[in-house]
């Protein structure tokens, strides 16, 4: 396989072997890229290629791939030839800083390629893929996949996933295929890349089909598996993957415990994840973030705040997201000038820069307190640009509080921000029926249909048996529609016979 000039630069012959440094200009990122020099750098060097190659691996593991670029020059300077983990360390450290490094990791190739390593040695060939992959460039990853003399499992998972990190599913799933032995691994690389793309009932679907093939799943496919379950609110497989957790050897898994506290706390059962939590042999920030979080989102403000003080007291140093729950508690108990002292002490004692979802919470703390106009005033003067969450809490106050005034102002900002939403056109027509100002929510309406904006139907969920049903206001495309109807009306005339009719 050769790569077009342009990616991947070729290595010749040359008096004076390639160095590499850390080209940077005005206009993009730094690149590290191969460059030429007749100096030999003065360090005393240790001419053993696993010296080298450890030396290149602390650089790349601290994050200083610029480092280990100038370590492998002066290494090949030495005379000294890199071997197979030499470039599997490289071609690894690239991956991790894909935005700067692709230059860097196809010049590699092309010495890779040079030397025969990336055909003759399973290793280097697999780091090659995944370095493309997370690099973005996943048809070279594949084009460097075919040419691969030899893979093994590693190498067929790296594919897969590359595939689904670069929302490539039908690839992906092809590959699946195609693969000999598929293993947990596998299963696990498409159960990820759905969730990380929000696809999460077909993450769900392929889970099953892991269950069916009889392919025990790993912690890291239960963590994907929960956070799915979290995002559908499916208590009932929620519930079914913890007792599986207990019968298997991670079920002091610290991430996976975490993740069954996130899982609880989003389908509205704080006690359960409190339990989870009052278990756990060891925890992390995490772990008391996921609670004082949970708390705040069910609206248990007194006990977010316990444990934000309880953490304090353990000795952890609250981070943004801790932050950001005990002021979402302080918000739904309107403890506004608590949730002001916090914010000054995120700032003056641990230097956390708030960010827009503080800012956010700012804004809901004054908007549910009604006062909009200070709400406001955080929003013409936050550092950055306001999201429609953020909007969206202040409008929706303004609707409760009548503050068409207002409501008005707002539209500018979130006609800007997201012209093609729906809801919040909604609800300012909602407000102005609601004054009786008619031909305003006319003129909304007309101006949502000449913005080719339609109302999206709201969609009601209920999980049977571990399957989520979904329904919109007078569907009747469900498989079971015509028993659901049936039994409606059967519970409207029982609550007729007991003279409750009227109450419907």
């Amino acid at each position: 396989m050769s790569l077009p000039a342009s990616t991947a630069p070729q290595i010749h012959h040359h008096p004076n072997r390639p160095s590499l440094s850390l080209r940077t200009n005005t206009t993009t990122e730094p690149q590290i890229t191969f460059t030429h020099t007749n100096k030999v750098l003065p360090n005393s060097v240790d001419p053993t290629v696993s010296s080298w190659t450890s030396s290149i691996s602390r650089h790349c593991q601290n994050g200083h791939l610029a480092n280990a670029a100038t370590e492998f020059t002066r290494m090949r300077l030495a005379g000294v030839e890199p071997n197979h983990i030499t470039f599997v360390t490289l071609l690894s450290g690239c991956a991790h800083f894909p935005s700067r490094a692709l230059h860097f990791g196809a010049s590699l190739h092309a010495l890779v390629r040079k030397l025969g390593f990336d055909t003759n040695n399973v290793k280097v060939g697999t780091a090659v893929v995944d370095m493309y992959s997370k690099c973005g460039c996943v048809d070279l990853a594949r084009l460097s996949f075919e040419e691969m003399g030899v893979r093994n499992n590693v190498s067929w998972n790296t594919m897969i996933d590359g595939y689904m990190r670069n929302g490539r599913v039908e690839d992906a799933i092809q590959v699946f295929d195609e693969m000999p032995n598929r293993d947990a691994i596998s299963y696990t690389a498409l159960i990820n890349g759905f969730v990380r793309k929000g696809n999460f009932e077909h993450a769900l679907e392929w889970f099953q089909e892991m269950q069916l093939s009889g392919v025990d799943p790993d912690y890291v496919t239960i963590i994907a598996v929960l956070s799915a379950c979290a995002n559908l609110g499916m208590l009932g497989l929620g519930l079914w993957v913890n007792r599986y957790i207990l019968m298997r050897e991670f079920k002091y898994n610290i991430r996976v415990n975490n993740t069954l506290i996130d899982m609880y706390s989003r389908c509205g059962f704080v006690e359960f994840a409190r339990q989870i939590f009052n278990s756990m042999l060891k925890r992390s920030l995490v772990s008391w973030n996921s609670m004082i979080v949970g708390f705040a989102l069910n609206g248990n403000a007194d006990e977010a705040l316990e444990y934000f003080n309880m953490m304090l007291g353990d000795g952890l140093e609250p981070d943004g997201v801790s932050f950001t729950g005990a002021l979402t508690a302080c918000s739904h108990a309107g403890l506004v000038d608590e949730g002001l002292k916090l914010l000054d002490i995120m700032k003056r004692v641990y230097r956390i820069s708030p960010r827009i979802e503080h800012y956010g919470c700012v804004v809901d703390l004054y908007s549910r307190s009604g006062r909009l106009e200070e709400a406001l005033s955080v929003v013409e003067s936050m550092p950055m640009k306001p999201n429609e969450v953020v909007l969206g809490s202040l409008l929706a106050a303004c609707r409760t509080r009548g503050d068409v005034t207002l409501a008005e102002r707002l539209m500018n900002y979130i006609g800007e921000l997201d012209p093609g939403s729906d809801s919040n056109y909604v609800l300012l027509s909602n407000m102005y029926a609601a004054v009786g100002s008619w031909h305003s929510a006319s003129s909304v309406r007309k101006k949502m249909k000449a913005l080719g904006i339609q109302k999206k139907p709201g969609v009601s969920s209920v999980e049977i048996d571990c399957v989520i049903h979904e329904f919109v206001a007078g569907d009747k495309s469900h498989f079971d529609a015509e028993h659901i109807h049936a039994m409606l009306e059967h519970l409207t005339s029982e609550l007729g016979i007991s003279g409750l009719g009227s109450s419907l």
